[in-house]
């Protein structure tokens, strides 16, 4: 059974920076993206960044240049990582992982996987 497992989040004054980190468990034929959502309160959840396995990146226009998104898929490992720095308090919300994989040989359909989220907390 695959697992995405978050960690980083945490209180942070505006202007400064975090990191998260999300690692993915268990068995999976191929990895087509890997990307960061974040959900703020009463609104929908949306791509902050993206980062496919052939290397191209994404990003909501909202923190181009403050956020990079970046992977390890050394060793097999399915671990992606997000550097936010200037951090706003409009930042503020849970930030979910995505992977978006092919589970086995046999299945054509990309199936996605979430983590459980993280929050983030960006104060004035």
């Amino acid at each position: 059974q695959v697992q995405l497992v978050e960690f980083g989040g945490g209180l942070v004054q505006a202007g400064g920076s975090l990191r998260l980190s999300c690692a993915a468990s268990g068995s999976i034929f191929r990895t087509d993206s890997m990307a960061w959502y974040r959900q703020a309160p009463g609104k929908q959840r949306e791509l902050v960044a993206l980062s496919t396995s052939g290397g191209t990146t994404n990003y909501a226009d909202s923190v181009k240049g403050r956020f990079t998104i970046s992977r390890d898929n050394a060793n097999a490992k399915n671990t992606v990582y997000l550097q936010m720095n200037s951090l706003k308090p409009e930042d503020t919300a849970v930030y979910y992982c995505n992977m978006r994989a092919r589970p086995t040989a046999w299945t054509f359909n990309l199936v996605d996987y979430w983590g459980q989220g993280t929050q983030v907390t960006v104060s004035s």
